[in-house]
């Protein structure tokens, strides 16, 4: 469970990060630009200690599929930027990935 607890945070500090980093405008913005240079050394730092048992491929599925729903969902709240029906397809594809690979995976620690 602690392995999965270091994995969100993981992906959470990455989705902070990324949004940040559209509010950095090209680094140009001071506390934005470290609110990025923290949270990926955050998300970095938890995703290593994550991958000690989950595997690499497994871990990367989750956190890409959960970060793809979490920054378009700061980018619908923050930046107003409102996603089209392809977009929410292909996400849901996506997440529907993610939750066939742990639920019938055989490489993820149930």
């Amino acid at each position: 469970m602690k392995t999965w607890l270091m994995l969100l945070i993981a992906i959470v500090a990455e989705t902070v990060a990324t949004s940040a980093l559209k509010a950095s405008n090209g680094f140009t913005k001071l506390l934005p630009s470290i609110l990025v240079v923290v949270g990926y050394c955050t998300a970095f730092y938890f995703l290593s200690i994550a991958l000690r048992t989950i595997p690499v491929g497994t871990a990367y599925a989750i956190w890409s599929g959960i970060g793809i729903v979490l920054v378009t969902l700061v980018g619908v709240v923050l930046y107003k930027q409102l996603p089209d029906a392809a977009t929410l397809v292909g996400m849901g594809l996506i997440v529907a990935g993610v939750i066939v690979i742990n639920l019938l995976g055989k490489s993820v620690g149930h």
